[in-house]
């Protein structure tokens, strides 16, 4: 039998319509991870806060960029960073879809959860409310004369709302624009009586305003964490969670102490001295230190926290072993570095350069940044045989020699004969090389501040005698019982 083939009729322009609504209407929408992966980027809302990301020298940084950044690379994507004004900016953009996280110093808290989606924390606060120094510390929250400002929509405003059934005479201003640092740097200032942040973000901004004091903590420990889109999607939300889950907590721990780790060292009345010495010191040896780490490859900030450290910028000083002018050298390194006369602050700052560029390449390779840096600096202070037994005690102990946490974790035992008599070089002030690093660390992040025209930069002649004798008799973070 004869087959006979009969053409095919025109489908008519409707039937066509009706054939690719259906195609797009049956087909599966693109999850959220399927269609990150298909734009190659993934955009986070965050603050430019030092605990969540802020510009670096090479592009933004922080605590929280870093995690981000290793997620995205787990994912094979590239991060894209939106800087908003504040955390309820942040959720506001996964909320319209403009951002697929928001990671912003978030608070989790039950208001929150209501519209969002909170991974595992990152980080553990309390809310704390402050006061400049210069005025009288409230009791409590019935205490307060003056205004009070928080960010509209935030943790502290929720916050605030439980508590005012107990204090009903409470009043507060809830600001739409403003961050938390920002009205920290209003109470600095005096332009401002009380605001209430996180616990993290006061310590640190308490380094460049002693005169900002904590009056008492209002809540428990809350969580830190990021968040994504509700909803019954949970591609990205997932993979997320198993980013977090597989770095763990020990990874958490160390990347935290790159940030945070040396933010309690600087003493309140150090910093104020540290203020005054950049405005009245450093303008004579910024030159010489800039210099030296031009013909180095060095940072001249870092140089310069190195020299403040060892000398305050003195270039007579002598310490009680001999070591002599601004960078602190022995006779014995400065004849190895070429330096005729340790106190000419020229030839000082550039051995002190070319000493701390050789220590940097006498590191194995396995040491990344920052961790290779501050590993560097406990070999300036104590001699690089000392740091490679810590290394490698550290290796013994079941901790990682490359982890400048690990390492700092290790020193001190190099001054108890149980250890150190297992080591080449044998005894060494460990503690003091521990010190020597945050103090270093801390004196960069000020100097970088300054420099970068930060608004928390204390001003000496600002800061009463009475508010630095204050701060330091009581410490900020010492508060009293949590109001529930």
């Amino acid at each position: 039998m004869k087959t006979v083939l009969r053409p095919v009729r025109a489908i008519r322009p409707w039937l066509w319509l009706t054939l690719v609504f259906t195609l797009v209407t049956c087909s599966p929408r693109p999850t959220a991870l399927a269609r990150v992966k298909t734009t190659g980027v993934l955009t986070v809302a965050t603050t430019n806060s030092p605990t969540t990301c802020y510009d670096g020298p090479t592009g933004p940084t922080g605590y929280e960029c870093d995690l981000l950044q290793g997620l995205a690379t787990s994912l094979g994507l590239r991060l894209n960073v939106h800087f908003v004004g504040n955390s309820s900016a942040a959720l506001a953009e996964i909320l319209s879809g403009e951002a697929d996280i928001a990671a912003a110093g978030l608070n989790v808290t039950p208001v929150r959860q209501q519209s969002a989606r909170f991974t595992k924390p990152i980080q553990y606060v309390q809310l704390q409310l402050v006061y400049n120094g210069d005025d009288t510390k409230p009791a409590d929250l019935g205490d307060l004369r003056g205004k009070l400002a928080v960010p509209a929509g935030s943790p502290m405003s929720e916050r605030l709302a439980q508590l005012h059934s107990r204090y009903p005479d409470l009043s507060w201003e809830e600001v739409p624009d403003e961050s938390s640092e920002d009205l920290i740097n209003k109470v600095a200032s005096g332009d401002l009586d009380y605001t209430i942040a996180n616990s993290d973000l006061i310590a640190i901004d308490q380094r460049y305003a002693p005169q900002l004091r904590v009056a008492f903590d209002l809540s428990d420990t809350q969580d830190i964490a990021w968040a994504l889109p509700p909803g019954p999607d949970s591609s990205l939300f997932n993979s997320v969670q198993a980013y977090l889950a597989a770095l763990g907590q020990t990874e958490l721990d160390r990347l935290r102490d790159r940030y945070f780790g040396h933010v309690t060292e600087a003493d309140y009345q150090g910093v104020v001295r540290f203020a005054a010495d950049v405005q009245k010191n450093l303008p004579r040896y910024r030159g010489l230190f800039e210099d030296a780490a031009e013909r180095y490859g060095l940072d001249w900030q870092l140089l310069a926290a190195i020299g403040y450290q060892e000398s305050k910028w003195d270039a007579d000083a002598v310490s009680h072993t001999g070591v002599r002018g601004i960078m602190m050298l022995t006779t014995e390194t400065a004849a190895q570095l070429e330096v005729a006369n340790r106190e000419d602050p020229a030839q000082s700052i550039r051995g002190g350069a070319k000493y701390f560029q050789q220590i940097l390449g006498q590191l194995p390779d396995s040491i990344e940044e920052p961790d290779r840096s501050w590993i560097a600096l406990a070999a300036y202070n104590q001699g690089l045989g000392h740091i490679l037994d810590a290394r490698t005690l550290a290796a013994k102990n079941g901790k990682d020699p490359d982890r400048w946490v690990d390492v700092r974790d290790t020193l001190p035992l190099l001054m108890r004969q149980r250890w150190f008599s297992q080591t080449k070089y044998g005894y060494t002030r460990g503690r003091e090389a521990v010190n020597f690093v945050a103090n270093v660390r801390s004196y960069y992040d000020l100097l970088n501040w300054i420099s970068g025209g930060g608004g928390l930069t204390p001003s000496p002649d600002a800061l009463t005698a009475s508010s630095v004798k204050s701060a330091a008799a009581e410490p900020p973070g010492r508060s009293e019982d949590v109001q529930q």
